[in-house]
């Protein structure tokens, strides 16, 4: 039924306005005026509901206009770069895209004067991998973190291939390939190691899963403590004990919270993380850059004296690892982005770790880690070559999630 009683008009630009009540004399908005004159009519109730309707009917499109362009207009940051910042956010992804030349001529300028990368210490490793990690944070959410707790089926099967294939394959190669004892040592030793922390880097470069990478080396790190001796002693013959508090410990410090840092940072302040994505992956190139070459500078001899025998082998075990951890993710029907996580998790490993261990276990050979140092300059080489050509090709669904069934 419509109603017949006289509409009463009022402006659009006044509908906001607080100006004195002519009836009341108290200052109030359009909406609080009409009610005070409409009471002061004795027009009948209905009435005055009728034209309270309206009005309030002709304030919305008003209201919307003006939180729009409040939203355009309220001094922030706009959530898309433009101009200058724009084109320096275009040439950070266009050189991060060229991960594998920045990473290939470090370490050979390491090789060749190991005075340019030896400034670079272990201290500085570390604080690079925290930096890094805290930048790879900033692209999750904690709602990518506790997909994992929901469904580790695709954390379980990842943890199962790296102490699977890569054991297999280390201990395939040393045979193989004749090496002497003390590379053989140092190659088995790297194959039973859990995945490294610059996985999770080259996993974020390739546009891949970083959060199920992430737990993935979490997982494998802590199984570590009990894996690492019992394939060790399998394959070399001697039990190889590992402080699992220390590497459990050093795994938090350099991966878990840094990211969680970074999610935080993300949760809290998701437009000035939005803008400053685009120089995120230049960093982590530059830090993975810089690691590799320390290892190459500080281990300079040993690589240049090992031959191309060694070299060789090192190569066929990282390749190994890359291939059938993708091959066995996508024959067990885990998606396109899940199985690149899978294969730079199983074809990196921990060689830090694996140098350590010959240095300390194996003191009677004392060329047993160069090995892993030569497995830390190739699978950093290998995975970001690849990760150079995924991120060029990003997966038919980047948006798959871990909620998806494995």
């Amino acid at each position: 039924m419509l109603c017949s009683f006289p509409k009463v008009d009022v402006p659009a630009a006044r509908l906001r306005s607080e100006v004195p009540c002519t009836t009341c004399r108290r200052s109030q908005t359009a909406a609080r005026r009409l009610t005070c004159r409409l009471q002061q009519s004795n027009l009948p109730l209905q009435a005055l509901k009728c034209t309270i309707a309206r009005f309030r009917q002709r304030q919305k499109p008003l209201q919307q206009s003006f939180s729009i362009h409040a939203s355009e207009t309220d001094g922030l940051p706009a959530d898309t770069p433009q101009g200058l910042e724009a084109s320096l956010g275009r040439l950070a992804t266009s050189l991060a895209n060229w991960f594998p030349l920045w990473v290939a001529a470090g370490c050979l300028l390491a090789l060749w004067h190991p005075p340019v990368a030896l400034w670079f210490r272990k201290d500085y490793v570390t604080a690079g991998l925290a930096i890094t990690m805290l930048a790879m944070g900033t692209t999750l959410t904690f709602r990518d973190l506790t997909d994992l707790l929901k469904f580790p089926g695709r954390v379980a099967l990842g943890a199962v291939l790296q102490y699977t294939i890569m054991p297999l394959m280390g201990f395939a190669v040393s045979r193989l390939a004749g090496l002497s004892t003390p590379y053989a040592i140092g190659v088995c030793t790297v194959a039973s190691c859990p995945g490294g922390t610059a996985s999770n880097v080259v996993t974020f470069l390739a546009r891949a899963d970083v959060a199920l990478s992430v737990m993935m080396t979490t997982v494998s790190t802590l199984a570590a403590a009990v894996a690492t001796p019992l394939l060790t002693q399998l394959l070399v013959g001697t039990l190889v004990p590992v402080d699992a508090l220390a590497l459990t410990w050093s795994t938090f410090q350099v991966v878990v919270i840094p990211v969680l840092g970074g999610a935080c940072l993300n949760q809290q302040f998701p437009r000035v993380v939005k803008r400053a994505a685009p120089f995120a992956p230049l960093v982590a190139v530059v830090m993975v850059a810089l690691i590799c070459a320390s290892i190459v500078a500080q281990n300079a001899a040993a690589v240049k004296t090992a031959g191309l025998h060694l070299i060789g082998a090192i190569l066929a075990l990282h390749m190994g690892g890359f291939a059938l951890g993708y091959g066995v993710s996508r024959g067990a029907g885990v998606p396109e982005r899940q199985a690149r996580t899978n294969s730079i998790e199983v074809g990196m490993q921990n060689s830090a770790l694996a140098a350590v261990l010959c240095s300390i276990h194996f003191p009677a050979h004392p060329l047993a880690p160069v090995p892993c140092a030569i497995s830390a300059c190739l699978h950093s080489l290998l995975g970001s070559a690849l990760a150079g050509l995924w991120r060029m090709q990003p997966p038919p669904a980047i948006h798959e999630s871990l909620s998806a069934p494995a």
